[in-house]
């Protein structure tokens, strides 16, 4: 795995968004890139599960890696943690679980009157907070709309909504990381 080692002599925040697909090394890239900071906040989009041993191993995993000095924030609400007066960086994991909750959350799974309306009123709440935030920003996001189409609707509005929430992230973010087979690649 490829160590994120800073060049900048900008002392100005930088938000960076981290993409990749599934075990890629994105998330360790990504805690890597805010290592060297004394205090670290976590923002932990999952939600427990007790019912899913390997869903709890996953975060357990993800626990174990973290030096205790990083406070974890275990919520969707990305945006009020990067608007908050805290002067630690913030490290956002993931974009795609916090879009697949705003799906449940907003009925897209089951196509209630809606959902498009509120899911895209919750991106822009959370790309507006990552224009405005004055704390150094790492976001990791899976990449999903390289694969074939999905089959199913439910596949299709989570390919869609992820693709697009990853669009208008990378656009308000100073840098863009692509992390494949552990080796992270800057494309923007």
């Amino acid at each position: 795995m490829t160590v994120y080692k800073p060049t900048r002599v900008d002392t100005r925040p930088v938000r960076a968004i981290v993409l990749g697909g599934a075990r890629s090394g994105k998330s360790t890239w990504a805690e890597s890139r805010v290592s060297t900071f004394p205090e670290v906040t976590y923002v932990a989009t999952s939600a427990r599960n007790p019912d899913d041993p390997e869903w709890e191993e996953r975060i357990r995993i993800h626990q174990a890696r973290r030096p205790a000095s990083w406070t974890t924030e275990e919520t969707l609400d990305i945006a009020g943690v990067l608007l908050d007066r805290k002067d630690s960086p913030v490290l956002v994991d993931c974009l795609g679980v916090w879009i697949t909750r705003i799906l449940d959350e907003t009925g897209a799974w089951t196509g209630e009157d809606g959902w498009q309306d509120a899911v895209r009123s919750r991106v822009d709440e959370l790309v507006d907070a990552v224009h405005r935030t004055t704390r150094e920003l790492v976001l990791v996001s899976n990449e999903v709309g390289m694969g074939v189409v999905p089959e199913t609707p439910a596949g299709r509005i989570f390919r869609d909504e992820l693709g697009r929430l990853n669009t208008a992230v990378a656009a308000a973010c100073d840098e863009v990381w692509v992390c494949v087979a552990g080796i992270p690649k800057r494309w923007a």
